[in-house]
C-alpha cells in the first residue's frame, strides 16, 4: 500500500472506511468511483487543472487504439527487470499505462496520480485495485523515501519531490520525446519546429543515469487517428484549424515515433 500523507499538515493518512483521516484530524472522502482527491484548492493552478475533457477523449482513443503500445512494452520491459515493491505514476492521465503496467508487475503496489480529476475519474474503470489520486507532481502526497520507483510519460515532474520520495536505490524512469518525435506533424502544423528541451535538464547530483534509449517507429493512422493524435496533444489548442485539417485529410507520410525512455537511481 502506498503510504499517503495528507496535503495540509504532510502527515500519514490512514483510511477508516470511505474516508482518510490523519492525526490532526484533516479529512478526506473517497469518492464512490474509488479515487482520492488530495489536490488542495490553493495549490491548482486553474478552476480544472490538467488536460480538458476533449483531450482525455482523444487521448484515450488514440491509445486504446494501440498506437503507443510498443511505449507502454518498453516501460513494463524496464520495470519487469527492476522488479519494484511499490510505484507511482506521476502525471497517469487516464491510466493507459498504468494499467497495463500493473498487469506486467504482478505483487506490486500501484498508484496513479494526475492533476486532472477528469482524467482520474476515466483511470478508476481501468482497474480499481490502482490506487489513483488526484494530486500534483509537484507537491506529491506520499512519505518520504516510501517508493521504490516513480514513472513519468509526458507529465511534468519536480527533481525535489523525486528525491524525497523515492527510497536509496530506488529508481526514476522519464518517458519523453526524442527530438525527432513526431517530426512531420509538428512541420505541418508550424512554420518553425522548436528544439526539444532535454529530459535530463538541471540533473540533481543524486540521480545517475542507469540507462537511456530511443524507441522509434512509425505510425501509419487514419484520419480518425490523426484527429485524435492532433486533439490529446497542445497542437490541437496552438496549430492553426486549417492546417490541422490538411495534416488529417492528406495525412502523414513517414510520420515517427521517437521516445526516449531514461532510467535513473536514486543514491
Amino acid at each position: 500500500m502506498l503510504e499517503l500523507t495528507c496535503p495540509q499538515c504532510h502527515a500519514p493518512l490512514s483510511q477508516q472506511g470511505a474516508q482518510w483521516r490523519c492525526e490532526n484530524n484533516h479529512s478526506y472522502d473517497q469518492a464512490r468511483q474509488g479515487y482520492l482527491n488530495l489536490l488542495l484548492v490553493q495549490h491548482k493552478n486553474s478552476r480544472q487543472p490538467g488536460d480538458t475533457p476533449a483531450m482525455l477523449g482523444c487521448r484515450q482513443a488514440f491509445l486504446d487504439a494501440g498506437h503507443y503500445q510498443p511505449v507502454s512494452e518498453a516501460i513494463n520491459r524496464l520495470f519487469s527487470g527492476l522488479a519494484p515493491g511499490s510505484l507511482l505514476d506521476m502525471g497517469c492521465g487516464e491510466g493507459y499505462y498504468t494499467a497495463r503496467l500493473a498487469a506486467a508487475l504482478q505483487g506490486a503496489t500501484l498508484g496513479g496520480l494526475d492533476i486532472s480529476k477528469d482524467a482520474i475519474i476515466k483511470a478508476c474503470r481501468r482497474d480499481r485495485s490502482i490506487r489513483w489520486v488526484v494530486g500534483s507532481s509537484a507537491r506529491l502526497p506520499i512519505a518520504n523515501a516510501s517508493v521504490d520507483a516513480l514513472l513519468c510519460v509526458f507529465s511534468p515532474w519536480s527533481w525535489d519531490e523525486c528525491l524525497r520520495t523515492l527510497r536509496p536505490g530506488g529508481h526514476l524512469l522519464l518517458v519523453g520525446p526524442h527530438g525527432d518525435h513526431l517530426r512531420q506533424l509538428r512541420a505541418a502544423l508550424y512554420d518553425e519546429v522548436h528544439p526539444t528541451p532535454d529530459l535530463l535538464k538541471d540533473l540533481p547530483e543524486a540521480l545517475r543515469v542507469v540507462s537511456d534509449e530511443t524507441l522509434r517507429y512509425p505510425l501509419n493512422l487514419n484520419t480518425t487517428d490523426m484527429a485524435n493524435l492532433i486533439g490529446m496533444t497542445p497542437h490541437g489548442v496552438r496549430s492553426a484549424p486549417a492546417r490541422q485539417q490538411q495534416a488529417i485529410d492528406e495525412g502523414l507520410p513517414g510520420l515517427e515515433v521517437a521516445m526516449r525512455l531514461v532510467t535513473l537511481q536514486r543514491s
